[in-house]
């Protein structure tokens, strides 16, 4: 919907609405529409705006409540603000637009923090309280909405926006690498620490609110996600899924610009778009590959089913190099996931026709969607061996060399909370470290990152454990993020109306035999998609996003180009080039698949050069 800057207490003699202005500036993106400005002598607010309700000028931002004792600024969509609405006028609250956005300032008023309670929607928002002297901010429940801040500043002032690069701009904002970042992401794909690769700037974490007072920061969890089974029919959870996911899909429809859907040729986008019965979607795929990595037919097919226009766009190798230093500026901190590459292009696309898209993000977290989630059948059989003798096997294979037989010999032996990081696993850990210079092999370890979390879930089965763990690392981290980067870097709004919060309720309490079932993962969901979909979409095996990396980086122009990078003096300050090129070498030659590596490091590499050298 929007974006937007502001900090407080700051101490420099500097004039603040020519400051917030330059940082608003590298958030145009994500409000072309129109800006504002809000400040006093403590706070100064910076807001860009992407009309989706109430058009008109009156909705702006930033915007007060009846006496202007309160000022907001807010990113997200409230759709239950209707209802809302209506209560608070019944309240006696005085309304002078129609937009979700004043709904939040006068709950606020007559709730105070548990107005987030009350909330149905995506949001990351700041209120300046001028009676209190506090600044109340808040994150969504699954973190749909980026929200960062920092003290890392020349005169302790509070910093905080929707993007980093608007930190940048800020004068008393302090430029250094985060060194413990590197470490953890060359495993995770993505910045998976509450702490970013910029020193001392953090993430808001999903379902966390904070209160900023005269410079000292209080932040609480007010939500958390938990898997807590009732045990019904398979038909009850199919009723069930059916009516809410038609209600969020309706919900989320809610605009007063155009609105359409992305759709590969999986279930989850499948779904939505037959719920929603667009007049558009949009698909993206790869030039001169077919299957996996071009499901635009599949997409058009099922348009012409449902009778909807389908546009598609099928991108180069050429394209997705050339602009990767553009994909990794708009994410603010290396994300190495492939997907984010075409997601940009798709973005692209739909911008041309649309203001809004739903898509079908989060339906495999909470529905129990990944192929992780389920054993092999070799290791469904393995696994009916008593653990105490897999234990030291495992144990046992771990001082072997590395090959398909240990590598199988040591996960059946492990428990999930040492086997299970989530859907990304790149670097071994052990590998990260023989790759990277000394200085950057102090980051956390994986064991403690992931602990973190699994500590939250003890005694749950292991499919609700590893569910979980993706819903609070991977979902936010790496799925959501370039969702709303990739997004709004195009000025269009995207929607996930699996991610609401009563399909959310729904979900926890299916039990975890009918969401990875013997016949398929996300089996509830499958069975009551096809009300909607052919059988044929409804029970796909479940692909991702593709992106054929390691047949880019096994030709020459590729292969070049990444190479002259690795052997870069760039390259030198961080990691052991010579081990670099050994991963580059054998997968160029065909000994061994090593793309995911060698992209990921990569990718790092072109951040680093965008934000550290250029900017």
């Amino acid at each position: 919907m929007c974006g937007f800057v502001g900090f407080a207490d700051s101490h420099l003699d500097m004039d603040q609405t020519s400051i917030i202005k330059s940082m608003m500036d590298t958030i145009i993106h994500r409000g072309p529409d129109s800006g504002g400005i809000y400040s006093d002598e403590q706070v100064t607010f910076g807001f860009r705006r992407l009309k989706i309700i109430d058009i008109s000028e009156v909705a702006s931002q930033p915007m007060f409540n009846e006496d202007k004792s309160c000022v907001l600024v807010f990113n997200g969509e409230i759709y239950n603000y209707q209802e809302l609405r209506h209560d608070l006028v019944e309240r006696g609250h005085i309304f002078k637009s129609n937009t979700d956005s004043e709904v939040i300032i006068h709950a606020y008023e007559e709730f105070g923090v548990e107005v987030l309670h009350k909330l149905r929607g995506m949001f990351a928002f700041a209120i300046w309280d001028t009676k209190k002297e506090t600044m109340f901010l808040a994150r969504d429940f699954f973190g749909i909405k980026p929200l960062y801040y920092t003290q890392n500043t020349r005169d302790s002032s509070f910093i905080f926006g929707s993007e980093i690069k608007s930190f940048l701009k800020q004068p008393a904002f302090i430029k250094e690498m985060n060194k413990d970042a590197l470490k953890p992401y060359l495993t995770f794909q993505y910045s998976v620490l509450d702490e970013t690769f910029f020193k001392g700037v953090y993430k808001l974490k999903p379902g966390h609110y904070m209160i900023y007072k005269k410079g000292r920061i209080e932040v609480k969890s007010y939500w958390d996600s938990q898997f807590n089974s009732e045990e019904n029919t398979l038909k009850h959870y199919v009723e069930k899924i059916k009516n809410t996911l038609r209600e969020s899909v309706e919900y989320h429809g809610i605009s007063d610009v155009k609105v359409g859907s992305f759709l590969s040729g999986g279930i989850d986008s499948s779904y939505i778009t037959a719920l929603l019965e667009p007049s558009k979607t949009f698909s993206v795929g790869f030039q001169d590959y077919n299957g996996i990595f071009n499901e635009t037919n599949l997409a058009e097919d099922l348009s012409k089913i449902l009778q909807i226009e389908n546009h598609k766009k099928l991108v180069s190798a050429d394209e997705c190099f050339d602009l990767l230093p553009t994909i990794q500026y708009h994410m603010d901190e290396p994300q190495s996931n492939p997907s984010s590459v075409p997601l940009y292009f798709l973005a692209e696309l739909a911008s041309k026709h649309v203001t809004v898209v739903l898509s079908g993000e989060g339906a495999d977290e909470i529905f129990g969607g990944y192929d992780w989630y389920d054993s092999t059948p070799a290791m469904k059989r393995y696994e009916k061996i008593p653990y105490v003798v897999r234990r030291p096997l495992s144990l046992f294979s771990k001082k072997l060399p590395r090959n398909r037989i240990s590598s199988f010999l040591v996960k059946g032996g492990q428990r999930v909370e040492e086997r299970f990081i989530g859907q990304a696993k790149v670097f071994e850990e052990v590998d990260a470290l023989n790759v990277l210079k000394d200085e950057y092999k102090n980051g956390p370890s994986i064991q403690s990152i992931t602990k973190a979390v699994y500590d939250n879930v003890q005694g749950k089965d292991d499919v609700s454990k590893m569910q979980y763990l993706d819903l609070k690392l991977w979902l936010p981290g790496d799925i959501l993020l370039k969702a709303d980067k990739m997004s709004l870097a195009h000025s269009i709004e995207l929607r996930v109306p699996f991610l609401d919060k009563k399909v959310m309720n729904l979900a926890s309490k299916i039990p975890t035999s009918l969401r990875v079932h013997p016949n398929n993962t996300k089996y509830a969901l499958r069975t009551a998609a096809k009300e909607v979909l052919p059988d044929e979409w409804a029970n796909r095996p479940k692909v991702g996003f593709p992106v054929p990396i390691r047949h880019w980086l096994r030709e020459e122009k590729y292969y070049s180009i990444v190479k002259e990078m690795f052997l870069s003096d760039r390259a030198k300050q961080f990691f052991n080039t010579d081990v670099l090129m050994k991963f580059l070498d054998a997968h160029y030659s065909g000994k061994q698949n090593y793309a995911r590596n060698i992209w990921t490091v990569y990718v790092f590499l072109v951040w680093y050069k965008k934000f550290f050298e250029e900017l």
